[in-house]
């Protein structure tokens, strides 16, 4: 095998697992694009649509591929859309600009102190930089449109026995975050929802799933979360470990039935019963 097939096999096997990250469109479903560059990184907002357009997901990170997964399983019976971030498989943006390589974490770019505090922690900031971070925040909530949505509803994962549940409790790193959390201890630590409105955390009480409602006083870290309060948008996380997609399904469809119950102005529908 020559060194010019060789090259041309593994460009060809990286093309296809990249595109297999993110689920086939099925049947009846559409798709738009818009798109955003920041210095040599292009970023693709692909908005999956199927249906009546039902509820309306985010995805962020373009390694938390199991909450895609998950909500193409319950759009494809409910009806709804997701807006996709794919810039290349990884959670973090870096980018060169003006010759100078900046890193921050897409879940810190919706207020301009976060943004800031994003390009600090992973090393240099600059002015220009942080414009056009703004900007591609700006982009993202344009094209996923919460304030005609009436609600902001993304999906995450995480890691095996890092980031939890526990991690909101008094004593761990994010215990100012939350100003009330409940656990079922039959749950996975790693798999949970995140809101921010008392009405949503009581429902979800109810249904006795891991959920933490987040504190007024939480710090800015230009996170969606901390955009949504600051606007009084209602805002859910469902979040869960990699690989658990039934239960990500299952908290995608808990968030949707509370949304439905509590703000009927939305047009969500309750999911499908099984």
């Amino acid at each position: 095998m020559t060194l010019r097939y060789l090259t041309l096999v593994i460009l060809c096997c990286l093309a296809l697992s990249s595109k297999a990250q993110h689920p086939p469109v099925f049947e009846g479903m559409t798709t738009d694009s818009a798109y955003i560059t920041l210095g040599d990184l292009d970023i693709n907002l692909v908005n999956y649509k199927y249906s009546d357009q039902n509820i309306h997901f985010l995805a962020i990170h373009d390694d938390e591929d199991t909450g895609v997964k998950a909500a193409f399983r319950y759009i494809n019976d409910n009806g709804g859309t997701i807006v996709d971030c794919q810039y290349g498989g990884v959670r973090n943006y870096k980018f060169i600009y003006d010759e100078e390589e900046y890193q921050t974490d897409p879940n810190s770019i919706y207020t301009l102190k976060g943004i800031k505090a994003g390009l600090q922690k992973y090393g240099i900031w600059d002015d220009n930089v942080i414009q056009e971070l703004e900007k591609a925040g700006k982009t993202i909530l344009n094209t996923y449109n919460p304030k005609k949505a009436g609600y902001i509803f993304t999906l995450h994962n995480n890691a095996d026995g890092g980031f939890g549940i526990s991690s909101y409790l008094k004593g761990y790193d994010l215990e100012s975050t939350a100003d009330s959390v409940h656990i079922n201890f039959q749950m996975d630590n790693d798999d949970m929802l995140l809101v921010t409105e008392v009405a949503i955390f009581n429902l979800l009480k109810k249904e006795n799933v891991n959920v933490v409602l987040q504190s007024q006083g939480a710090v800015d870290d230009g996170s969606l979360s901390i955009y949504a309060m600051q606007n009084k948008i209602p805002y859910i996380n469902a979040e869960v470990q990699h690989g658990h997609i039934d239960e990500h399904l299952r908290l995608i469809k808990l968030g949707a039935k509370v949304l439905a119950q509590l703000y009927p102005d939305t047009g969500i529908q309750e999911p499908i019963p099984e």
